[in-house]
């Protein structure tokens, strides 16, 4: 029996909702209101690709060279961006994840994996997703960790799902609001230094037209239930994003052919684990858990 690029698949539904979830990496292949996209999906013979529906545990968006010292122990994790000498997206994104609930509930689906230490991360996390379907209010997904080895542990979370409106991203309107955006180098995407958004180029706090604007930088300042919306100024469909994190990666979606514009709530900023900024430490027994939705 073949075994499929993306593993499992688990259908979840309610109302004109409904969505996949996968086995590997415990993603998302896709999400649909009734004949549309709300979330850019693929295909059930492909792999997942640039990233879309990707869960990013133990920490999302890069690391630089890979290194970091915690604890007073430096590490070194493998460079999984080996273009840009980088670590990216975490450890969990290729394993295959169980499913964990009775599955007699259409609308509900919990998948759990459990990282164990290895090389650049010797820390022991079980780890959850959480997918639910309202037909009022859509999808609302749950990331949880907890750490059940011995030491502390370094950690943050991000995820990687793509807003669609079934439009050329270009003619697009975004809204969104921030105080500060990351430049990056142009080269590795390094972190230099926080910007006012205020006037800047990334200034969506008034819904506008994309244009040919090329966004691949992270956000913080934002508002608390912080929400970015797409819209199709043509047929008025909406997909929206919301979150409780400290952080959103926007991502213009260059890789995909800028069909969809990636939205990706994190914890943390990149390097975190080197810089330490907003960075969760959880300690043997500690949890963290934080949650986005995903509406019309």
């Amino acid at each position: 029996m073949s075994v499929l690029p993306s593993g499992e698949q688990w259908t979840i539904r309610a109302g004109e909702y409904a969505g996949t979830v996968v086995s590997v990496g415990g993603g998302l292949r896709g999400l649909s209101y009734g004949d549309r996209e709300v979330l850019v999906g693929y295909g059930e013979d492909e792999a997942a690709h640039a990233g879309i529906g990707q869960h990013l545990f133990p920490w999302p968006n890069r690391i630089t060279d890979g290194r970091y010292t915690f604890d007073g122990s430096d590490q070194q994790l493998p460079l999984t961006e080996p273009t840009r000498a980088n670590a990216i997206h975490g450890l969990t994104r290729w394993a295959n994840w169980e499913r964990i609930d009775d599955g007699l509930d259409e609308s509900l689906v919990e998948v759990a994996y459990r990282l164990h230490g290895q090389p650049g991360y010797p820390h022991q996390l079980d780890i959850a997703l959480t997918y639910r379907l309202d037909a009022e209010t859509g999808l609302t997904v749950t990331a949880s960790a907890k750490n059940v080895g011995t030491s502390a542990a370094p950690y943050g979370y991000g995820t990687h799902p793509y807003l669609t409106v079934g439009r050329e991203l270009d003619e697009c309107e975004l809204e969104f609001r921030a105080e500060q955006w990351l430049e990056v180098t142009p080269d590795r995407l390094t972190p230099v230094g926080k910007r006012p958004v205020a006037g800047s180029d990334f200034d969506f706090g008034t819904a506008r037209t994309i244009g040919g604007l090329d966004i691949d930088n992270a956000f913080t300042g934002l508002p608390s239930g912080w929400v970015v919306t797409l819209t199709d100024p043509g047929s008025g469909n909406r997909a929206v994003l919301s979150g409780d994190t400290g952080w959103l990666q926007l991502y213009t979606g260059n890789a995909i052919g800028r069909v969809g514009l990636a939205v990706e709530p994190m914890t943390c900023p990149p390097d975190s684990f080197v810089t330490g900024e907003d960075l969760v430490v959880l300690q043997p027994g500690a949890e963290h858990s934080t949650t986005f939705a995903v509406s019309v």
